[in-house]
């Protein structure tokens, strides 16, 4: 079960991070992974590892905000692998601050990546899934789409925007048989988390982790891989009667947190 054998699969912002650990997993099931990130020295070292262990993952630098470029390159994937079974729209930013604190250069740049970015990557990914006979979008979305998230303007409502976007293609390509699901993470423990804990409290680190990670009733951040092992459900054939479904995974905040 879950095997991705002879699947092309392409990830976005999959340097590190949650896309890095989808890849990683995607490719141990025995997809083709292509990596797609702005961060070429990691992007490449996560496909060579992959590569040094006999998988099979290529690594892109492009800029998911450009739709030229983006268009170009999985015309070039596709020519090379002659499909394109599963896209996984991972790559996205950040901003904190409430609508006064939110500056208009902010708010268009949070929309070119998180909104533009799935808005390019999916038509791009689309056309070549219509030649393949059908495919797989996933989209990574966020409690923040669901829940009022202090300070998160921005980022909040271009996650709104991915889950109206997510039902939108599935209803569009029912026919063509390409399915489109979201994923919402809470709160997970990637290197944005340390980063961000590093720049904003230092010295403080790990009590604001320990706060930050409290804010899930559960107790504790997830792990990239916990939300990889969704994304591979929801991209295999198993789960070919779910489409149009956006999946909290959350440790519970948008249903027990008080």
């Amino acid at each position: 079960m879950f095997t991705l054998n002879d699947k092309t699969a392409v990830i976005t912002g999959a340097a590190k991070g949650i896309g890095q650990a989808i890849a990683r997993l995607f490719a141990r099931q025995g997809a083709d992974v292509h990596i797609i990130d702005q961060d070429a020295d990691t992007g490449a070292k996560t496909a060579d590892e992959l590569s040094a262990e006999g998988y099979s993952a290529w690594f892109h630098k492009a800029d998911v905000a450009n739709q030229k470029q983006v268009l170009e390159l999985f015309g070039n994937i596709f020519e090379s692998k002659k499909q394109l079974n599963i896209l996984v729209n991972n790559a996205g930013i950040a901003a904190i601050g409430k609508l006064e604190d939110t500056a208009e250069e902010d708010f268009d740049r949070i929309m070119a990546v998180n909104v533009k970015g799935v808005y390019n990557c999916s038509l791009a990914a689309i056309e070549q899934m219509k030649k393949s006979g059908g495919g797989v979008i996933l989209n990574m979305c966020s409690v923040a789409a669901m829940i009022g998230i202090p300070d998160r303007l921005a980022y909040s409502t271009s996650k709104g925007a991915i889950f109206a976007m997510t039902c939108s293609i599935a209803r569009d390509y029912l026919d063509q048989n390409i399915r489109c699901n979201a994923i919402s993470p809470a709160r997970v423990h990637t290197p944005f988390v340390d980063g961000y804990l590093k720049q904003h409290y230092p010295g403080k680190e790990n009590e604001m982790f320990d706060q930050l990670s409290k804010t899930q009733p559960i107790g504790r951040m997830g792990e990239p891989e916990e939300i990889a092992s969704l994304a591979l459900y929801l991209c295999s054939d198993e789960a070919a009667f779910i489409t149009g479904s956006n999946y909290p995974i959350d440790g519970g905040f948008t249903t027990l947190k008080v």
